[in-house]
């Protein structure tokens, strides 16, 4: 894997986070009760926005999946998922305990061996 695709797969790792950020924002923001479909959908824009990132995405890793073999893309994928609970953190202000740090330390470690194994 080349260094454009490095560069490609470590961004769709950002993109995971964005889009769990963008439906726990459209999840804080929910339609009133009692509203018809069309009414709360349009007042449910935020989870559209997060659909609509999320097709982007997909569309992103099928580009990357074009260039690089999914057993060394697909670590950044699971890299990807464990930024979650730190953009919560970050974002949302959830609390994260060490043993997160643990074993977040440990992902990446894994990752790095995934990765340097698939060059």
């Amino acid at each position: 894997m080349g260094a454009i695709d490095l560069l490609l797969c470590s961004a769709f790792a950002l993109t995971l986070p964005a889009g769990q950020l963008m439906l726990k924002w459209a999840a804080m923001h929910p339609a009133p009760a009692g509203a018809s479909l069309p009414t709360a959908l349009l007042q449910r824009w935020r989870l559209g926005a997060a659909l609509g990132w999320y097709g982007v995405t997909a569309l992103f890793w099928f580009y990357i999946l074009t260039r690089a073999p999914l057993s060394a893309a697909f670590p950044f994928s699971i890299a990807g998922s464990a930024l979650v609970p730190l953009a919560a953190a970050l974002v949302f202000r959830e609390r994260l305990t060490w043993r997160y740090g643990a074993g977040y330390a440990l992902m990446l470690a894994g990752l790095f061996v995934a990765v340097s194994a698939a060059r």
